[in-house]
């Protein structure tokens, strides 16, 4: 009772001890008021105390320990065992969640799940007895009570073994590189073979496959060494993945296979290769020094060391000078570069010897042949030799008869080009001319003739300019400048013929008297020694195939004809001197000295029984008996070139 104001009394109703919802849940109460009178009087009311659950009670298994068994080969998501508990709670507080142990390791999480509703247990991964043969699971329950109150209990699995492992191959030592010339018997590598079963089923044998050059050599237990047993070879071969197979004892057998890699170390065996044994480079002449002439390649079949290669060029001669003053080459790539221009008149081909060696040790070496053909370029004008300024002046003169009718052959202009093929084909052409209408020269022969007969009114003075141009790209030329007298007595005078060269417009009566009187004597003489060699070369004739000059009859004349003309034709490759007596160009009063063939650098000779004659000495002779006037040449070259 508790006393307020004024002495009253108000009742309380304490709780004397803690209530239990679990073991009463409603608690009845009668509460009786008794006063202090007489009588006493009371009164009564009933209470009724209703026990509200807190959550204080903790889940309950039914087991605190679950034991299992389970073969290793039980197949994923298989049920395994129900796990129960209880809380006495009510609502959220008797509501129970399960789990796995906080503490679980992966290894659990990973093979078993369980229903966190129901507690039943399920196998989601595989069971290996070898690996994990027993499995102690720690299974929690908690309520959704505040505070949240759990409990404990261990679920043990227990893996029955089968027969589900295959044999294991085991490396006890990496391979290791093995030289292509080991020896048998070199030991490779180390292993040993390895099964998780036991018994039969743990017996294990290994096995190569054939053809192999290795073989496994037991040395005690499980142990084997892997050997060489027949020859390497790394250049077929570089490497070996040899498949080695354990095959249990077990029913049925269970067998696996291990790749083992097994590399081949090199050996310096084989030579540097070349990609042809001889190489053939075409230059042009006239190069840019230092320009690569051509890439040699060779190959090894080596490895490392024994495969770098470098490149030399072997000590040789070209025209008596070594080879490496021609070319050079990059020892690297085997680039070769010319040191030089070359010229394809003085050196039209030469070989290279090219040494390929590689590294090793000892090195090896090879080599190839380059031949080097220079290619002709148009770099040279053609040449004329006929008429020659070098031997008869700067102007040459020829004479021709008034009476010369059509195609009347006047000369012949004679040139040589020291280029080959197309470079050195040649034509000819009339560039200027006194009388374009008169002469013509021949495009291939070089032959000037008479267009028509010659009239009255043609000037006595002609000058022809020739050109002679080759078929090379770019096309070069020359030119040569021929004057050109027609005479229509036998008396005209050389003397004058300068002066009509230089005027061939000028006429006059005194420049005509003076060559009629000319050609007249002219003619006498001409006759005269045409008769005498007409006669020597009929002589000669009877005892060879050709008529030949000699120096004897040189000298036996010491006064030659004054119109006596030696001209240098060409039929071939044989070239021939004309010497031309009375009227020059007729073909009747005329007789060939043989030259020889033209040499490389165009000497002409006179053949005769005992020696030869140089052309100039002939020259020189028939020119000391005539007068100076008497031999004119003028020649015009673009381009000039020595032959």
């Amino acid at each position: 009772m508790k006393e307020v104001e004024d002495g009253k009394a108000i009742p309380e109703l304490v709780l004397d001890k803690p209530l239990d919802r679990e073991k009463k849940a409603v608690h009845q109460l009668l509460l009786t008021a008794l006063d202090g009178g007489n009588p006493v009087l009371s009164g009564t009311t009933q209470i009724t105390i209703t026990v509200l659950d807190v959550n204080d009670n903790f889940p309950v298994f039914d087991r605190s320990t679950y034991k299992i068994s389970l073969e290793e080969n039980t197949a994923k998501n298989a049920f395994i065992i129900k796990i129960a508990a209880t809380d006495a709670d009510e609502g959220k507080n008797g509501e129970l969640e399960f789990s796995f142990g906080s503490r679980s390791p992966s290894s659990v999480l990973s093979i078993f799940d369980i229903n966190h509703l129901t507690g039943e247990v399920h196998l989601k991964g595989d069971l290996d007895y070898e690996k994990v043969p027993s499995y102690k699971i720690e299974i929690t329950a908690k309520d959704k009570g505040d505070p949240e109150m759990e409990s404990h209990c261990r679920l043990q699995v227990d893996v029955i073994d089968v027969n589900d492992n295959t044999p294991q191959i085991v490396l006890t030592s990496e391979p290791q590189p093995v030289r292509e010339d080991a020896a048998s018997g070199t030991v490779v590598a180390l292993l040993s073979a390895r099964d998780a079963d036991t018994g039969n089923n743990s017996r294990v044998t290994l096995r190569l496959p054939r053809g192999s050059p290795f073989n496994l050599k037991q040395s005690f237990s499980n142990n084997y060494a892997l050997v060489t047993s027949g020859a390497l070879d790394r250049e077929k071969v570089s490497e070996y993945s040899i498949e080695i197979t354990a095959t249990d004892s077990g029913s049925p057998p269970l067998s696996s296979k291990k790749i083992i890699p097994v590399r081949i170390r090199d050996v310096n065996d084989n030579p540097p290769v070349f990609t042809q044994p001889s190489y053939n480079v075409y230059l042009k002449e006239n190069g840019v020094p230092g320009s690569i002439l051509y890439s040699v390649s060779a190959y090894d079949e080596d490895f490392g060391e024994n495969a770098k290669i470098s490149y030399s060029i072997l000590d040789s001669k070209v025209q008596d000078v070594s080879v490496s003053s021609y070319v050079y080459i990059n020892s690297d790539n085997g680039s070769i570069y010319s040191m030089h221009s070359f010229d394809y008149e003085k050196l039209k081909v030469f070989q290279i010897q090219v040494q390929a060696k590689d590294q090793g040790s000892p090195s090896l070496s090879s080599n190839a042949t380059v031949h080097v053909f220079i290619l002709d370029q148009n770099d040279n004008a053609p040449a004329v030799i006929y008429p020659s300024s070098a031997v008869l002046g700067s102007l040459s003169h020829q004479r021709m008869p008034r009476s010369a009718k059509a195609g009347h052959l006047v000369t012949k202009v004679t040139a040589v080009d020291a280029d080959s093929g197309h470079n050195a084909w040649m034509s000819y052409r009339v560039a200027e001319a006194t009388d374009a209408s008169l002469f013509t020269v021949s495009q291939y022969t070089g032959e000037v003739r008479t267009k028509r007969s010659v009239s009255e009114q043609d000037d006595s003075s002609q000058r022809l300019l020739i050109e002679i141009k080759d078929d090379g790209e770019p096309v070069q030329s020359s030119t040569v400048t021929v004057s050109i007298l027609m005479e229509d007595g036998p008396h005209e005078p050389i003397l004058e013929l300068r002066q009509k060269a230089a005027e061939p417009s000028t006429k006059t009566g005194r420049i005509t008297l003076y060559l009629i009187l000319s050609l007249a004597s002219v003619s006498v003489l001409s006759l005269v020694t045409f008769l005498i060699l007409a006669v020597k070369c009929m002589k000669s004739s009877r005892s060879s195939g050709s008529c030949c000059m000699r120096r004897s009859d040189c000298e036996d004349y010491k006064n030659p004809n004054r119109n006596l003309q030696i001209q240098l034709n060409t039929d071939g490759p044989i070239k021939y001197v004309e010497v031309l007596g009375g009227d020059m160009m007729s073909q009747s009063q005329s007789f060939r000295s043989c030259m020889s063939p033209m040499s490389e650098y165009s000497d002409f000779t006179l053949i005769k029984p005992s020696s030869t004659t140089d052309f100039k000495e002939v020259i020189s002779v028939l020119d000391a008996s005539l007068p100076d006037s008497t031999w004119t040449f003028e020649s015009q070259q673009v381009r000039s070139n020595q032959i």
